[in-house]
């Protein structure tokens, strides 16, 4: 049995220990936010923090995890208010959102080193292949989250999760809910 803390949470596998903790966190754990992306170390999607280090889950057995303290983007923060994320949102960083949590992951271990990053150290803490092409944005959020880090700048925070679109709307002004086709009066304006 592989036994570590898992988002704060002392958990042990009962699996083969050379299971890479990839699968252990999304097969076991049930926490899916760990992506699956190549499956050998290049695409960074399955990116976790241990034991305060960016490390790739489909590289690191669950035998090599044992005794240590893995983070994942479940356990960054339950109400996405981490500075990493909000500036991702703020900065419009994310299109598809696959390879975003390994990159959210590796910012914010990057962040705990060094509140202020130059834009070299941001870009080689972040090799995450990310298909829509959003790299100066994402240099550009984890600078900012630094400055939030650093309270030199606050971000008004995106809706929480399970808001109403309604509420949304209200709370951000150039959100609009769509109309719901059964509502009468429901064409776009």
């Amino acid at each position: 049995m592989s036994r570590m803390t898992v988002n704060d949470r002392p958990v042990q596998f009962d699996m083969d220990p050379e299971t890479p903790l990839l699968w252990a966190l999304r097969d076991a754990a049930n926490l899916t936010g760990t992506k699956y992306g190549c499956g050998n170390g290049d695409c960074h999607a399955c990116t976790v923090i241990v034991d305060g280090a960016a490390l790739r889950a489909c590289l690191i057995t669950i035998a090599e995890a044992e005794g240590r303290f893995i983070t994942t983007i479940e356990g960054l923060s339950n109400d996405r208010s981490h500075a990493v994320q909000q500036a991702m949102v703020a900065e419009q960083a994310i299109q598809c959102g696959f390879c975003t949590p390994g990159i959210v992951m590796a910012a914010a271990a990057l962040l705990q080193r060094n509140s202020a990053p130059s834009e070299a150290e941001i870009k080689a803490a972040l090799p995450n292949i990310c298909r829509c092409g959003v790299y100066p944005r994402l240099v550009r959020a984890v600078q900012r989250a630094g400055r939030v880090a650093r309270r030199s700048e606050t971000i008004s925070a995106a809706p929480a999760p399970g808001i109403s679109a309604e509420d949304a709307a209200r709370a951000v002004p150039a959100m609009r809910p769509l109309p719901r086709d059964d509502a009468p009066g429901s064409e776009p304006d």
